[in-house]
């Protein structure tokens, strides 16, 4: 066991942003490209070689995804506020649920989301619609 630890600590400068969880959103998003390129080799073949890291880099990537669903706010504007500053979005971008004047008195406070609105933003942000309720 002892020989096993020291060959890990040997490589492990090499390999912790790949075997670690990411901390940051560009951690993040280099660990999903990595596991793309996995999914593209290892595809479902449980036997391949590498399928136990394209398992280990799953879990990482989803204790991150659990990590940042724990740290959104309560307030279901404030949920779609954090949202639409994480993916970098303007008020335009949301036009697929109302038009610009909705979606500012939605953001504002001046109008609640309607059941339809939820489900699009559930949708487009890979959320529960719960967040928004």
């Amino acid at each position: 066991m002892i020989a096993e630890l020291q060959r890990v600590k040997n490589v492990w400068p090499e390999v912790r942003d790949v075997l670690s969880v990411p901390r940051t959103k560009s951690q993040y998003k280099k660990l999903v490209d990595i596991l793309d390129e996995l999914l593209d080799e290892v595809g479902e073949n449980e036997k391949h070689p590498y399928y136990p890291l394209l398992d280990t880099i799953g879990s990482l990537i989803h204790e991150y995804e659990k990590q940042q669903e724990m740290d959104l706010p309560s307030d279901p504007i404030q949920v779609l506020k954090y949202l639409i500053n994480e993916h970098s979005l303007s008020q335009k971008d949301l036009s697929f649920i109302g038009s610009q004047g909705v979606v500012s008195e939605i953001l504002n406070g001046k109008r609640s989301l309607n059941v339809r609105q939820i489900r699009l933003l559930s949708e487009r942000f890979h959320v529960s619609a719960s967040v928004f309720i």
